[in-house]
């Protein structure tokens, strides 16, 4: 087995840290931490899971899996495959990330500078204009921009938020409130802080991103795909910790903010206010500065990788045709402000973010019921059935008359229930697939060996 030097590991790991850290990975923690009050550690224990942990296995997923999210989805089918990655891809870029992104720049770095009589609406157009106008012309020719820009932000960033942490810890703004709504009791506090850590798009950001993770493998001579496999779980390590302790702080923060701030509408407010309050003026410069840059960084990241996305789904429509249509499109959504926009995005992230986690607890137990196609499938329509359910919900669509159809399903209140009917599918999925004999149907996940999708 190839041999590689733990500098070299460490120097991967924080660059998986360095692409997760955007401007909008800072701000959901906040938020529970106000919201949960004495009930904080047990709401991120959950959000913990699918906002931190589900991180690494998304990268391990993709590492057997083929390397693209197109060759994971495939495995279901091939049609499967090009609607998930669609979906993916546009709530990645002009959907959700590009205008949370510009909205959480503008609320951190803009909005707490502006006189209390100024128009909000007018200043956020004008903004968001220059800011995805600027992402534009850095998308255009991307060359080494994000890499070297994240080299030198990443550390800032850091040092940064360790010391607003370290202040906040010194000189405490106050105690942990009462907890609130979903938060009150401990098991509903888990689950919500369980689906509150979907809206931090790490997961699915791993499988956008997950093809540079893997070349950056290869790039210093690591060939052998058990190798590989081994070097991300000890890189992923890495960055796991990093997003642990970034948001758990977080979450410090916006849980003894309460006294001095009160509650907020978004965790970018909480951010910017607590800043104010701990090190006064000078604190919203210093983090305003920090957030522009590391959001213009994600905002970069996120609209070339969905405009190459779409130019390989459609190469009649060049790359840069696909980053004017998907800037006009953020452009738009950001103008709704970052509550709306948290709002709108909800129903989307609740469809996809089961079917991705289904996705990756598929992969890592593939040989164990041999790769049988109807396996994954009986698995993605027991998730996706209550996932379409959970996100008709969200929107506000018969909400009350969805709770008592399908409240019978362990769960489902709580927006979990795609787990007991995910566990269905793949049982007769399974029982479907020996009927048959799918033999001829087997993928493995074994290096080298022959995959067969028809």
């Amino acid at each position: 087995m190839e041999s590689i030097k733990f500098s070299q590991i460490f120097a991967i790991g924080f660059m998986l840290f360095a692409m997760f850290l955007g401007a909008g990975n800072v701000i959901f923690a906040p938020m529970v931490g106000q919201q949960a009050g004495t009930n904080t550690w047990i709401a991120m224990a959950g959000f913990l899971v699918t906002g931190v942990g589900l991180v690494l296995l998304a990268i391990i997923a993709l590492t057997r899996g083929g390397g693209t999210v197109e060759k994971l989805a495939s495995r279901v089918h091939p049609v499967f495959a090009i609607v998930f990655s669609i979906l993916l891809f546009l709530t990645l870029g002009p959907i959700y990330v590009i205008p949370r992104t510009t909205s959480v720049v503008y609320e951190i770095a803009v909005f707490p500078l502006m006189a209390e009589n100024a128009s909000n609406a007018l200043f956020l157009f004008v903004f968001s204009v220059l800011f995805i106008l600027l992402t534009v012309i850095l998308s255009w020719n991307t060359t080494k921009f994000v890499d070297r820009l994240g080299k030198i932000i990443t550390p800032i960033f850091g040092v940064l938020l360790v010391i607003l942490i370290a202040k906040s810890l010194i000189t405490p703004m106050g105690g942990f409130g009462k907890p609130m709504g979903e938060y009150i009791s401990a098991s509903s506090a888990f689950l919500e802080g369980f689906t509150q850590g979907y809206y931090t798009m790490d997961v699915l950001a791993a499988f956008v991103f997950g093809g540079i993770f893997i070349k950056s493998i290869g790039a210093i001579g690591i060939q052998s795909p058990k190798t590989i496999s081994k070097v991300f779980i000890q890189a992923g390590l890495i960055t796991v910790a990093g997003l642990v302790l970034l948001q758990v702080s977080m979450a410090w923060l916006g849980a003894t903010s309460i006294d001095q701030i009160g509650y907020k509408e978004n965790g970018g407010e909480v951010l910017a206010q607590s800043a104010v309050v701990l090190f006064g003026q000078i604190g919203i410069f210093l983090i305003g500065t920090v957030i522009f840059l590391t959001g213009i960084t994600t905002n970069v990241a996120c609209l070339s990788a969905v405009a190459e996305y779409f130019e390989r789904l459609m190469p009649s429509i060049s790359y840069k045709k696909w980053l004017i249509v998907f800037a006009l499109m953020g452009l738009i959504i950001t103008n709704f402000g970052l509550t709306t926009i948290l709002t709108m995005a909800s129903p989307v992230l609740l469809l996809l973010y089961p079917l991705a986690i289904a996705l990756i607890v598929l992969i890592f137990t593939n040989n164990l019921f041999k790769g049988h196609r109807s396996v994954y499938i009986g698995t993605m329509i027991g998730v996706g059935i209550v996932a379409v359910l959970d996100a008709l919900k969200e929107a506000g669509i018969a909400p009350d008359a969805i709770n008592r159809a399908f409240g019978f399903i362990p769960l489902f209140e709580n927006g979990a229930g795609w787990i007991a009917t995910g566990i269905v599918g793949f049982f007769v999925g399974f029982l479907v697939a020996k009927s048959r004999q799918e033999g001829t149907e087997l993928i493995t996940n074994n290096p080298g060996e022959q995959v067969n999708l028809n």
